[in-house]
């Protein structure tokens, strides 16, 4: 820990510039939004096309046809857009998550004695390679070697 706290500030500006790039959502916001109208403007002309095959007698496989087609690109653009809101999801829990760890590591100072609630709020698991080859990652991904 006296390692991660001893180079505090450098992390923490480090983490910041990292933190401001990928978790930056105003790309798949966009996305999002241009693809929740595509599938406002495909549930209208799906609508569109059902009430005119019921006021006007039509070729039924011609109807089936392109029903189907916007069945079809209607099942792709919601399929993009569930996959957009899962990335925007997963960038605000990564962006909470590691301002969480900036708190944390923000109000440390070296420490003399093992404490529970550091310990917990900062690593995210040990590896152990070996006898000698153990190695410390912390919630912001950042790896040392004790």
């Amino acid at each position: 820990m006296n390692k991660l706290v001893g180079n505090k500030n450098e992390i923490i500006s480090n983490i910041q510039m990292i933190r401001e790039q990928l978790c930056d959502t105003a790309n798949l916001e966009s996305e999002q939004e241009r693809l929740n109208q595509d599938l406002i403007a495909l549930t209208d002309m799906t609508e569109t096309c059902i009430a005119e095959n019921a006021r006007v007698s039509q070729d039924q496989m011609e109807y089936q046809k392109r029903y189907d087609g916007l069945v079809t690109r209607y099942d792709k653009t919601k399929e993009q857009y569930e996959a957009v809101t899962t990335k925007i999801k997963g960038s605000r829990s990564r962006n909470e998550q590691l301002g969480i760890f900036i708190d944390n590591l923000k109000g440390q100072n070296l420490i003399g004695k093992f404490d529970e609630r550091l310990w917990c709020s900062l690593v995210d698991y040990i590896t152990v390679y070996g006898k000698e080859n153990i190695r410390v990652t912390f919630k912001d991904g950042t790896e040392i070697r004790v």
